[in-house]
């Protein structure tokens, strides 16, 4: 846990060098794209999507080894990254069991670890969590095989963002684009919606589908990190990438005018009971997957829309009928202010258990070869720049995915996620909380601002 103005500082130098202004290029070059793969998506793409990919990595023979995983995925998502680890087992011999994690994920490793069962590799979800895995003593250092894969298919910013104390932990195995707004093509079509690029259009849009009889957005609220998603694309391009930045340090309080000026614009939506499938209240009992598939259920009158979340949120809709490209299309987060924004999270694969299999396992995570399996099982995007777009499912996800690596160094990571896991990472507590409070009650700015300082202040040992 940050507890030092030195430490925030170093945070921020390092944030500010894997992400400059080049942003807002990105999210032009992401707008075209998308809009680019049009509506079908009958190519060539999922499982014929390429040819089968060589062997790119050598790994060891393990015969007679065994590892433990623990992520907090689960769903189609495990089902997908437990693809990956049969491959591993296959082409090494090792025997690796999935442990289904819980959130907080330090928390139910800290349990773990003192009880003497760590699993050997962990999937860290935030920044903030792999450096409080390493301040605690838990986390080893990645070896020469694996720093040697990272620094063959990674750019310098996605490597840079695994490293504390200037060594290298963490193998960013998934990313995710966090600025994306899904929507069902048949309500906008009968309501003769038009997709939004700016934020006042988005209202306009959204007022467009409710005049049509359906209401504009679903919510996840149940889970508090689909709404700090929310705020981050609203203030890091109404606010911009410097003040971002100074936020995610806390370098900044959260009673900032900056913050006020979010919340209220966030307001414009979740403030209009009508615009929210089941108001704040259904919206606060709807988890993230079922905020994704009541939008594209329910034939030309599903419960909403729209819905608001990474490229993942494929996983969710191909659990219904709806095809990605055609029943179910994408636009870029609407520019709040002068640039679009473009917020990345990602998942880093950390070694708790030092050993031969598990260093071979983190070699493995970081080449093209295990990225290339769930890639063509969708819902899943690579910041390893090796891997073949070919190999996405869809034009879609092909699209975004070539976005993402175009990008480079030049792209923000999820604010919440850079957090002490204490404010940014918790089930009822923290950020989450208070934005699932600012849910219910949106006309409670300055009460919001007043709670977000106070447990920030206090995660961050200020």
């Amino acid at each position: 846990m940050r507890t030092s103005s030195t430490i925030r500082t170093r945070r921020t130098i390092r944030t500010r060098r894997t992400v400059r202004a080049a942003a807002a290029a990105v999210a032009g070059a992401l707008a075209l794209s998308l809009t680019a793969c049009g509506g079908d998506d009958n190519d060539d793409g999922g499982d014929d999507g390429g040819k089968e990919t060589a062997s790119t990595v050598t790994l060891p023979k393990l015969d007679g080894e065994s590892l433990e995983v623990a992520a907090v995925w689960t769903g189609a998502e495990q089902k997908n990254f437990k693809a990956v680890l049969t491959e591993f087992e296959k082409r090494t011999g090792a025997k690796v069991t999935f442990v289904p994690a819980q959130d907080p994920i330090i928390n139910f490793l800290g349990s773990k670890i003192a009880g003497g069962q760590p699993p050997d590799v962990a999937m860290l979800p935030q920044p903030g969590a792999v450096k409080q895995a390493v301040d605690k003593g838990w986390a080893k250092p990645l070896g020469a095989e694996a720093q040697k894969e990272l620094g063959e298919n990674y750019s310098a910013g996605w490597q840079e963002i695994g490293k504390v104390g200037g060594k290298q932990y963490g193998v960013y195995y998934k990313a995710a684009n966090k600025s994306l707004i899904w929507y069902n093509a048949q309500v906008f079509e009968n309501a003769g919606a038009a997709e939004p690029k700016t934020w006042d259009e988005l209202l306009t849009t959204a007022q467009t589908v409710y005049d049509s009889g359906v209401t504009p957005f679903s919510v996840g609220g149940a889970e508090g990190w689909t709404l700090t998603d929310w705020f981050e694309n609203v203030y890091l391009s109404q606010a911009g990438p410097e003040k971002y930045d100074q936020l995610a340090a806390h370098e900044i309080k959260w009673t900032d005018p900056s913050v006020k000026a979010a919340l209220t614009t966030l307001a414009e939506v979740w403030g209009k009971a009508d615009y929210v499938a089941g108001g704040s209240k259904g919206a606060l009992q709807t988890d993230f997957p079922a905020s994704v598939t009541q939008t594209f259920t329910g034939g030309d009158q599903p419960k909403a829309g729209m819905v608001y979340e990474g490229d993942f949120a494929q996983v969710n809709i191909t659990e219904t009928k709806a095809e990605v490209g055609t029943d179910a299309k994408v636009f870029p987060f609407p520019a709040v202010g002068d640039s679009a924004p473009v917020v990345s999270g990602g998942d880093a694969a950390v070694i708790l258990e030092d050993s031969k299999a598990a260093q071979a396992l983190a070699t493995f995570l970081a080449s093209p070869d295990a990225a290339t399996i769930q890639a063509k099982l969708g819902g899943y995007l690579s910041p390893n720049k090796n891997v073949d777009a070919a190999a996405y499912p869809n034009d879609v996800q092909r699209k975004i995915a070539e976005a993402l690596v175009a990008a480079g160094d030049d792209f923000r990571f999820d604010m919440s996620d850079q957090a002490p896991q204490a404010f940014g990472g918790t089930p009822g507590k923290g950020e989450w909380k208070a934005l699932q409070d600012f849910l219910s009650d949106p006309k409670d700015v300055a009460g919001t601002q007043a709670k977000l300082e106070a447990d920030a202040a206090a995660a961050y040992g200020d």
